[in-house]
């Protein structure tokens, strides 16, 4: 715990450390305010001296992670662009495995409570402006941040090796250097629905009752009840086919991963890919990735609460997705341009672009937007932040 005064630490600070230490292991819903009390040693009655319950101590903790966040990104050393660039994009790898119990609290925090995950890509953006020498949109946060971002979980809480200096290389310089792309490959043609069966039997009508009710409310807001009168089915009937409500959400995590990457290698494969070079097939994979959320509104709710009730599912869920890069053909893997870079490294940054890209876009009633950020990206994609760093 690194937010503790220097020194004995005070009665506040002891309910913070041993919240931060119940909140990073375990659900926020699951934690009770006892429970804080007895991990600082302390009675009930003193925790309500400082807070008004649990929502306004975890708060503080969020808050409290935003400032140590902004800290370190603004105080980024380095004698001109490139070596600042270079320091921020390390730090920010760096600070999820050197603060992964305050991250953890974070990362469920910012599901939980939107507008902290706003404040952080404020700090983030106006610390990237500021290395730049000129302002930062949603299109350099995102091919910066998105990528970066998820390359620091994936390396603090799955032990996914990722390089920093790889990683560092795409933002400076882009992956697939050297290449531009055609708008009409990118966005042209029509999707290709996923077929719906013409006959539900009684396991598929429990599992869309459960991604209907998962997605909207949540896993512990919802009881098994509720999913089985949504299917019209009894509930011994869901004990028939699921053993338990972790197995059942296990299998909607399954799902959602098995009809997004379905809908997208769906698509791309009516589509001329023999004239696509590596990165309009990114491109225009990204493109059907956003087209597929915007249909399936349940699809981020699931999946980002899966993360901290069910990390191991979720684990194989994006495992999965990094998969289907590693099968690509050789021209079309994603460091063939620049062999130099870390594939994995590679993988990982292109699925937290595309992971970032959905939480900014997935409600956005403005899908012309979207494509002039996709548009925008791309550039960055052929050549980093070269044009910034001249």
């Amino acid at each position: 715990m690194t937010m503790e005064s220097r020194g004995h630490p005070t009665t506040e600070e002891r309910l913070i450390s041993a919240a931060v230490e119940l909140f990073s292991k375990k659900w926020y819903g699951t934690v009770s305010v006892a429970e804080i009390c007895r991990a600082a040693n302390l009675s009930n009655g003193v925790f309500y001296r400082y807070y008004d319950g649990k929502e306004a101590l975890f708060k503080v903790i969020l808050g409290r992670v935003l400032e140590l966040i902004r800290n370190a990104v603004e105080n980024v050393g380095g004698t001109d662009k490139q070596a600042r660039l270079q320091e921020f994009s390390n730090t920010i790898i760096r600070f999820s495995g050197e603060h992964s119990d305050l991250v953890s609290v974070f990362r469920e925090g910012q599901y939980r409570f939107f507008e902290y995950e706003r404040r952080l890509v404020t700090i983030y953006t106006r610390s990237l402006s500021t290395i730049l020498g000129q302002e930062a949109g949603l299109a350099e946060y995102l091919f910066a941040l998105g990528g970066l971002r998820f390359c620091a979980i994936r390396a603090a809480f799955n032990e996914t090796p990722v390089q920093a200096q790889s990683a560092w290389k795409i933002v400076s310089g882009g992956l697939f250097r050297g290449l531009s792309f055609d708008p009409a490959k990118v966005f042209g043609g029509t999707a290709t629905p996923l077929p719906l069966s013409l006959e539900e039997g009684a396991r598929e009508r429990l599992l869309r009752s459960g991604r209907r009710l998962f997605g909207e409310k949540g896993f512990f807001e919802t009881n098994i009840h509720e999913v089985t009168d949504g299917a019209e089915l009894s509930v011994g009937a869901f004990y028939t086919y699921f053993q338990s409500k972790e197995a059942f959400y296990a299998e909607l995590i399954s799902r959602v991963g098995h009809d997004a990457r379905g809908f997208i290698s769906r698509n791309l494969a009516t589509d001329d890919t023999t004239s696509m070079n590596a990165l309009e097939y990114e491109l225009r994979g990204l493109w059907l990735w956003l087209v597929y959320i915007s249909i399936d509104k349940y699809c981020y709710n699931i999946v980002r609460e899966a993360e901290f009730v069910l990390p191991s599912a979720v684990r194989d869920y994006y495992a999965a997705f990094a998969s289907g890069y590693r099968k690509r053909p050789d021209r079309l893997r994603v460091n063939s341009a620049c062999p130099e870079i870390d594939e994995v490294t590679a993988i990982e940054y292109l699925m937290g672009l595309a992971h970032y890209f959905g939480i900014e876009t997935a409600f956005d009633e403005s899908p012309g937007n979207a494509r002039a950020l996709v548009e925008a990206i791309g550039g960055y994609l052929g050549r980093g932040f070269q044009d910034f760093l001249a």
